[in-house]
């Protein structure tokens, strides 16, 4: 069972001497996730563009890209201490985007076609892996008890940036264009740096992991690691397939809006705004149920309770595209049914069953924070997308259609709610791993 946190102590959010690192790990999510959705929207409108047949192509190739890099960031916290890997990390993100500007600005250095799918495939993998770094950096530096109290909090600040970023970009697309919006993204990424600098500091003269043996070193080990764990450590086994299921919902979701997206608006402005505007409210409904929900549910239930009533009320919003006469026809507002399901279940999902997920590598080894996590948060990630939009337009061949690939999704909530229960109770049952311990055992 999940230990009460109605205590005295437990009840405070954020203690004395918490408040600098909070407020550090706050501007620093808010940076990481307002760079990303600044850019995001351009990313929508191209896949938009091509219709969520091709998604498998992208999807495939960022895979790829993934499953390369994954072993690569393995070897640099396998050799080199965190005060160096997770800044360069950022460093490495910051460069790419200012490489990005001239092949916005100069015709004939990609074709338009070229330059849409190596954008498609860098957004795809940028988010990964700064949203993944960030995770492990914070499982590192805070408790368990610490993560339950608060990432709800930090949490938010993820939510606020990515409320903001879309804003930006519906703001000013019509009027800078791309290319300064990857400056923006550039310049968000950089005080994020600072950030990670600081918070190292903070972590290494107050943190609550500042005793433990090794606490910031080299991990050790290969490159290979991470992957290895997905398949040998039952608690990743499971970690994997959790984040599979959710990514059945969001992929299946996505790619049903790209369609309505394709099929409803003519020209790539129009896409855009469309896709910053689905973005804005989802992430706005992220941040009111961090700020309502999660905020006080992870604390005193635990990370199965809150991962289960995410799942369930995506099963009830996902009903609604399996019943609706026309799926694409405005339901609230001027959002479908489709737009409607995939603003739910993604606000939820990063309003509630994210935090809830992450709070659990706060009690396994080091190696596993940040090898195994990074893992199934790049490539088990990526390889969902590519076999789930591949599956879809299988599915497609023998005539599924709107509804039915809905009532898929439906069923996939379902098990991930099953599958979360189970391995928050598994690790709520047992003390924090330590050096020669197993999160399962």
């Amino acid at each position: 069972m999940a230990p009460s946190h109605d205590d005295g102590v437990s009840a405070r959010r954020i203690q004395g001497g918490e408040w600098q690192a909070v407020a550090l790990s706050f501007l620093y999510f808010f940076c990481v996730l307002a760079a990303y959705y600044v850019i995001r929207p351009v990313r929508e409108q191209l896949s938009a563009a091509v219709g969520s047949t091709q998604l498998p192509w992208f999807y495939a190739a960022t895979f790829l890209a993934t499953l390369a890099l994954t072993p690569v960031f393995g070897g640099l916290v396998a050799r080199y201490p965190r005060r160096v890997v997770v800044p360069v990390v950022y460093v490495f993100f910051i460069l790419c985007l200012f490489g990005f500007i001239p092949l916005f600005t100069q015709e004939g250095l990609l074709s338009p076609r070229a330059l849409g799918t190596v954008f498609f495939v860098w957004v795809s993998v940028f988010n990964l892996f700064v949203v993944s770094v960030f995770w492990s950096f914070m499982a590192d530096i805070w408790s368990a008890e610490q993560s339950k109290r608060l990432f709800p909090i930090i949490a938010v600040a993820g939510t606020a940036g990515a409320v903001t970023g879309p804003a930006l970009t519906h703001a000013l697309v019509d009027v800078i264009g791309v290319a300064p919006l990857l400056m923006v993204s550039a310049s968000l990424l950089s005080v994020a740096v600072v950030c990670i600098v600081l918070l190292g500091r903070w972590a290494r003269l107050h943190g609550a992991r500042r005793h433990e043996v090794a606490h910031e070193a080299a991990i050790g080990g290969s490159m290979f690691d991470g992957l290895r764990q997905i398949f040998a450590d039952p608690f990743m086994r499971g970690m994997a397939v959790l984040l599979l299921l959710a990514d059945g919902i969001g992929t299946v979701n996505y790619a049903l809006v790209a369609d309505y997206s394709g099929a409803t608006f003519t020209d790539a402005v129009s896409r855009t705004r469309f896709a910053a505007n689905v973005d804005l409210i989802a992430n706005t409904l992220t941040a009111l149920t961090q700020i309502t929900i999660t905020r006080w549910l992870l604390p005193r239930k635990g990370p199965g309770t809150v991962i289960m009533i995410w799942a369930l009320v995506s099963i009830g919003v996902l009903s609604l595209v399996v019943f609706a006469p026309d799926p694409h026809a405005p339901l609230i507002g001027s959002m479908p049914a489709v737009a409607i399901a995939l603003i739910v279940s993604r606000g939820l999902a990063y309003g509630m069953a994210e935090p809830a997920r992450h709070s659990l590598y706060t009690r396994v080894p080091r190696s596993i924070r940040y090898k195994g996590q990074n893992a199934v948060d790049t490539a088990v990630w990526r390889f969902g997308d590519t076999a789930i939009a591949l599956a879809m337009n299988g599915l497609r061949s023998v005539g599924v259609v709107t509804a039915g690939f809905a009532g898929l999704s439906a069923l996939a909530a379902f098990t991930a709610a099953t599958i979360g229960w189970r391995l928050s109770r598994r690790v709520e049952g047992s003390e924090p791993a330590g050096p020669a311990q197993t999160a399962t055992s």
